[in-house]
């Protein structure tokens, strides 16, 4: 389903699970992800809440406008797109990019919001982070998606998983290049990433129960800037899991739906 904005741009959306449950789960991808990267959770919560699987502007099957949106425009989108589907009791769970924006959805739109979930995600920038990003941007322009990729799987899997991957990583790869993401669709996306500001200041005056998650070896998303996300949140809790990286919503399936649902339970 699409949501018109205001601008007059489109949001693909779906809603799954119990249309009745008073609780709206909205997971929210990572840079070059879709709602394809959810579907593994559906089983799981699909009985007890409704769930929101969002593209955000420029991913997915959602529009690709001229001008790219800072994190907190997105939180604009997304907040517009709740109010539509008359959302009362939301729990938005981020990975990555989409754990940015749920930050800036907490802090400009806390009503309505119940809990909320970061995995593998930001508030600020280190030195290598935006290394590591210009990186990914000069292999984007030079070779496309296809290049960027193999220069962005070493920092978004963990050791692990290359030495037992679920998905061999050819196929990964392939599966990934066929979503056909556009250098002008990524390059918007990451403009966001390096423009944005250090939020943690921000942080320390929301008040929702949050869960952040993260993975051992993640490397770029590190456990010590996870850490800094719940030293400045009043009501946040971490947990680490051993052995991945920052892919959690591949590397880490069972063990993340097994925290999201012990923290929804408390």
């Amino acid at each position: 389903m699409k949501h018109q904005l205001p601008c007059g741009n489109y949001l693909y959306y779906e809603l799954h699970g119990n249309t009745n449950a008073e609780i709206t789960l909205v997971f929210l991808g990572g840079l070059s992800q879709s709602t394809i990267a959810w579907q593994a959770y559906l089983p799981a919560f699909s009985e007890n809440y409704r769930i929101l699987l969002v593209d955000l502007m420029f991913q997915g099957q959602s529009d690709n406008p001229s001008q790219f949106r800072t994190f907190k425009e997105h939180a604009e989108d997304l907040h517009h797109l709740l109010q539509n589907l008359q959302s009362k009791k939301i729990v938005p769970i981020g990975i990555s990019y989409g754990g940015a924006v749920v930050m800036r959805l907490m802090y400009y739109f806390p009503e309505n919001i119940y809990k909320a979930v970061l995995m593998a995600t930001f508030a600020h920038k280190t030195p290598f982070f935006d290394a590591v990003g210009d990186a990914w941007q000069k292999a984007l322009q030079a070779g496309g998606y296809p290049l960027m990729l193999d220069v962005m799987l070493p920092f978004v899997l963990g050791q692990h998983y290359f030495q037992n991957p679920l998905i061999p990583i050819e196929t990964l790869k392939q599966l990934r290049i066929s979503n056909d993401l556009s250098i002008d669709r990524l390059s918007k996306l990451m403009t966001a990433t390096a423009i944005s500001e250090d939020f943690r200041s921000y942080l320390q005056e929301i008040q929702i129960p949050t869960l952040v998650i993260c993975g051992e070896e993640d490397i770029l998303c590190t456990p010590e800037m996870h850490q800094e996300i719940v030293k400045a949140m009043p009501q946040a809790i971490y947990q680490e899991i051993p052995n991945v990286g920052h892919t959690l919503n591949l590397e880490a399936i069972p063990q993340t739906i097994k925290l999201i649902k012990a923290f929804l339970a408390t």
